[in-house]
C-alpha cells in the first residue's frame, strides 16, 4: 500500500553541500525521493549524489540536459552508471536529442526515468511570447508533451495548472510536477498549485522545497503535505 510519502519528492533548496547533507541527516527515514539542482550537483557532483544514495534516498537529478543529440547521448550514458530514479531532459533540445537520450539509456541497461521537461513553471503567457513568439503556450505544452510519447521517455515534468494538456498528450507517461505550495506563496513560480489539488488533477508525484526546508519542523511539514497527497488520491479514485 503506498502512502502520500511515496509520491512526495524534496527538492534539496539549499547552497551548500553540507547543509544539504544536514538536513537530508534529519529527515532520514522519513522520505524517499530528493530532488538535486544545478547548484548542488555543481558543488557535489557524483560523490554527493552517492552519498544520499547511501543514506537511502532515491535520487532524482534535474539538470535539464540540452544539447545536440551526439552530446547528449553520452552524458545519459555516464549518467545512467550513478544509479539515479530518475534524470530530466529538455524539450526544446528536440526529438533526435530525446531519442539519443533513450538509446543511451537502453545501452546502459540501467532502471533510469528519462523525464521530459516541457515548459518551466516560471513561464506565464506573457513571459513564454517574448521567447517563442506566435506559438501560444498551450500548443508548446501539448506539442512537447506528444514528443515525449512519442520518443519513449517515462514521465514529464510540467506546472500543476499545464496538467490536463500534458496528461492528454502524453498519455501512458508518469507526472512530476513542481510549483507546489500549501498555501499562497510569494516567490518565483507564478503556475502554482496546493499538494492535494494537484493530486486530484491527475499529479503522480509533486516536487516540494522551501515549503520543508524552510519550516521550523521539517519532518512535520513533510507528513502535512503528505497527509494532503494522501486526500488527493482518495478523492481521485471516489
Amino acid at each position: 500500500m503506498t502512502t502520500g510519502m511515496d509520491h512526495l519528492i524534496l527538492a534539496l533548496d539549499v547552497e551548500e553541500v553540507d547543509e544539504g547533507r544536514e538536513l537530508l541527516s534529519g529527515l532520514r527515514g522519513a522520505l524517499k525521493y530528493v530532488k538535486i539542482g544545478h547548484q548542488l550537483y555543481a558543488r557535489g557532483g557524483a560523490p554527493f549524489l552517492r552519498e544520499i544514495q547511501a543514506m537511502g534516498y532515491s535520487v532524482f537529478l534535474d539538470i535539464k540536459l540540452h544539447d545536440i543529440p551526439n552530446t547528449i547521448f553520452m552524458a545519459v550514458g555516464a549518467l545512467a552508471s550513478e544509479g539515479l530514479w530518475a534524470l530530466t531532459l529538455h524539450c526544446g533540445g528536440g526529438r533526435a536529442m530525446l531519442e539519443e537520450a533513450r538509446r543511451a539509456r537502453e545501452r546502459s541497461g540501467a532502471r533510469l526515468n528519462l523525464l521530459g521537461v516541457t515548459v518551466l513553471t516560471s513561464f506565464d503567457e506573457a513571459s513564454w511570447a517574448e521567447v517563442a513568439p506566435g506559438c501560444p503556450l498551450a500548443e508548446a505544452l501539448e506539442k512537447r508533451a506528444a514528443l515525449c510519447r512519442e520518443t519513449g521517455m517515462d514521465g514529464i515534468v510540467c506546472a500543476p495548472l499545464d496538467l490536463p494538456v500534458v496528461r492528454a498528450a502524453g498519455a501512458g507517461l508518469f507526472t512530476v510536477v513542481p510549483g507546489i505550495r500549501p498555501a499562497k506563496a510569494d516567490d518565483d513560480q507564478v503556475r502554482v498549485m496546493t499538494p492535494r489539488k494537484a493530486m486530484e488533477n491527475g499529479a503522480d508525484y509533486i516536487v516540494v522545497g522551501r515549503p520543508i526546508v524552510n519550516a521550523p519542523d521539517r519532518i512535520t511539514a513533510a507528513k502535512e503535505i503528505a497527509g494532503a497527497i494522501e486526500e488527493g488520491l482518495a478523492w481521485r479514485t471516489k
